[in-house]
């Protein structure tokens, strides 16, 4: 994909939220992955994103990711990479 993906995040009681400029998900639809397992059987999105560490649960709707961290995972290292991964996921 050659698409210029901009991404922005925010903690969220206790889950990142990332909301980007395109679509991660088919039109209208959503993708709920309650584990790495699933995430690494999901969309081609989701795949990309299993290889980050330190994601416990991953809901995408549109533009917007909800993650939710493992306990005790460090939300700056994961937002930066999981911020890595979309992009090289779109270059």
């Amino acid at each position: 994909m050659s698409e210029y993906i901009e991404i922005e995040s925010e903690l969220d009681d206790g889950a990142i939220v990332f909301t980007t400029n395109l679509s991660l998900t088919a039109k209208g639809q959503e993708e709920a992955y309650a584990t790495v397992e699933a995430l690494e059987e999901g969309s081609p999105v989701a795949q990309a994103l299993s290889l980050v560490p330190g994601i416990a649960a991953l809901t995408m709707r549109g533009g917007q990711i909800i993650l939710t961290p493992v306990p005790d995972a460090d939300d700056h290292a994961l937002v930066a990479d999981v911020t890595a991964a979309l992009k090289e996921f779109f270059l």
